[in-house]
């Protein structure tokens, strides 16, 4: 009989989900978002919220309704291979090769660059890289412990530096709203659920899903009826604070723009105001903010890539992984902010309306019958579009294809252009599975 779950530890998994999503491109996301949008501030976050709280946290739900015990298990209702290959992909491309890297070079940029000389030179990245990973490999050498290192400690810091911040930024607003630029002046809410979107926390969910599951059963809960409400619960919490921090800090960016001007990224944002606020330790202040939240978003990958890849290869320990995996980390985020991203994007983009097909195929799984052909059908036409969306965002347009899918693809221009391919493709395995069978 699954035991009964203590409401405390429902309230620390909430917690720590929104620690765990909660990271350096979220939080850099709205001040932009609220500089730009302006007077439409209300109806650009509600877009933002969509994307940004609303799908991540469904992957979530999804995942532990789906009842697998892994994102390898729950993609090979697709085919065994595509479960292996889109498994690792994934995992490297929000591990390693991307995520867990630039978490540790915002952090730089953030916390002590402002700090040092012009000419100081790679020398300071360097050291901070190997500080900032060392200490993320050692809160994840126990991952037993990771609900209460994050969930009780790490979370209330985050937590108290934020809260300060936008409490003193929405008491005492730097100045008016002032009108909306480019896309936010006609088409709002749209281009809200965009940046939303690109935040790519949909492709985490996937793998922060397992924490929650395994963190239950370790309480021995094992009772599906119970995880799911647990989850829910904790899901919940996770939105509700999620959902009030993203609008803070939108309200913050919307509001500053009269006195700070029009800056050119978040980060530059959330030192300004820092700074008009706080001074040189509004500086201080920041840069400890931006640290922890990047350093609980790499201890929760470093912890998921190390059990995935441990499980996908048992004979490599989890602490083996967990210390390679944070080295690697390291070497890499000293390549350079910018170019992590123009490298990794194109993947993300190309793998990211994949994973959002699988999570609402798996929803809809009990209804199909969990038919192959389905799947197949819907994440191949996805992935037919999906790719050109990555060529488009490594500048490799080729100007046919996108012409051809501007006239018969609606959504296109605005990167969604693989959806209705994705219900036609459904549909279409439906009927394949359906003929085949008779």
């Amino acid at each position: 009989m699954s035991k009964k779950v203590p409401g405390s530890f429902t309230i620390i998994l909430g917690l720590m989900l929104f620690a765990l999503f909660f990271g350096a491109g979220n939080l850099i996301f709205p001040p932009m978002l609220g500089q730009q949008a302006g007077e439409n501030i209300w109806i650009a976050n509600a877009g933002f919220l969509v994307t940004g709280v609303g799908l991540p946290l469904i992957a979530i739900i999804a995942f532990v309704f789906s009842g697998e015990k892994d994102l390898v298990s729950l993609s090979s209702r697709v085919h065994p291979v595509f479960g292996i290959v889109y498994a690792v992909i994934l995992y490297l491309a929000i591990g390693p090769f991307f995520a867990i890297p630039r978490a540790g070079n915002v952090s730089y940029e953030i916390g002590l660059k402002p700090f040092l000389p012009a000419d100081a030179g790679p020398v300071p990245l360097i050291l901070f890289t190997v500080i900032f990973f060392a200490i993320t490999c050692l809160l994840s050498l126990n991952p037993s412990k990771i609900i209460d290192v994050i969930g009780k400690f790490l979370t209330p810091i985050k937590l108290t530096f934020i809260g300060l911040l936008v409490i003193v930024a929405i008491a005492f607003p730097i100045g008016k709203f002032q009108s909306p630029q480019s896309e936010y002046t006609t088409d709002a809410f749209f281009k809200g659920f965009q940046e939303g979107y690109l935040t790519l926390d949909v492709l985490v969910a996937c793998v922060f899903g397992i924490i929650i599951v395994n963190a239950l059963k370790d309480k021995g809960i094992t009772n599906k009826g119970s995880i799911m409400k647990v989850c829910l619960l904790a899901t919940g919490l996770a939105a509700v604070v999620l959902v009030v921090i993203y609008t803070a800090l939108s309200f913050m960016g919307a509001s500053s723009v009269s006195e700070l001007g029009y800056l050119s990224n978040g980060a530059e944002i959330l030192a300004d105001v820092s700074d008009h606020y706080f001074g040189r330790w509004g500086m201080v202040f920041l840069g400890l903010m931006i640290t922890v939240a990047c350093l609980t978003t790499s201890v929760g990958l470093i912890t998921s890539c190390s059990t995935f890849f441990h499980e996908l290869m048992p004979r490599i320990s989890y602490k083996t992984f967990a210390i390679v995996l944070s080295i690697f980390s390291a070497v890499i985020a000293n390549i350079g902010l910018t170019e992590l991203i123009s490298i990794s994007v194109p993947v993300l983009m190309a793998i990211y309306p994949i994973t959002i097909s699988l999570v609402f195929l798996t929803f809809l799984h009990p209804l199909f019958s969990g038919k192959r052909e389905v799947y197949i059908g819907s994440l191949v036409l996805t992935f037919c579009v999906s790719i050109f969306d990555g060529f488009n965002e490594a500048g490799l347009k080729i100007t046919a294809v996108n012409d051809l899918f501007h006239k018969v693809l609606p959504f296109y221009e605005v990167g969604l252009g693989w959806i209705v391919p994705s219900l036609v493709g459904g549909l279409l395995g439906l009927l394949v599975s359906i003929v085949r069978r008779k």
